[in-house]
């Protein structure tokens, strides 16, 4: 009887002495991949659908578009300029490329998942930017709404 425990006892050690190792090298692993990922190595256009986006003129009937899905979809979770469930989304243009914008509307969860910049905002956030199955010129018209925003905000302050 005595043996079987020292056996038992044993092997339990041998399997967490095994188990330690093998996590500080998945530790490691976890690390570098980590390291990469905030030195640039990925790209919103790595992750999501959208690879470039050609921004052009403003397009105020696309904003008008944008505005109304924005409003029937967004701000729920998004005000323009106040924390809320999800970041604040004025000047969102001048902190994240429009691919970047555009993909996380597509793909939250797989930019959520993959890019350092959207894990970040997850971690300050605590939530997961829900998927509004939109289509890509819903997206787009959404980027080219915030756009607009941004604009007037610019010419408002240009005014004062």
């Amino acid at each position: 009887m005595a043996r079987s425990f020292t056996a038992f006892l044993l092997s339990l050690l041998v399997l967490t002495a095994a188990a330690c190792g093998g996590g500080d090298a998945d530790g490691d692993a976890a690390a570098t991949s980590t390291s990469e990922a905030s030195s640039g190595a990925v790209t919103a256009a790595d992750v999501g659908p959208v690879t470039s986006v050609d921004l052009g003129p403003l397009d105020a009937q696309l904003a008008a578009e944008g505005e109304t899905i924005y409003k029937t979809r967004c701000t729920a979770c998004h005000k323009m300029d106040t924390r809320y469930v999800g970041p604040p989304l004025a000047d969102v243009l001048d902190r994240r490329d429009p691919v970047y914008v555009m993909n996380m509307i597509l793909k939250p969860e797989e930019m959520i998942q993959k890019h350092p910049d959207a894990k970040e905002l997850f971690a300050e956030y605590g939530t997961i930017m829900t998927n509004q199955n939109l289509t890509e010129e819903q997206a787009r018209a959404i980027l080219e709404y915030l756009r607009q925003v941004d604009a007037d905000a610019a010419d408002s302050d240009a005014t004062n």
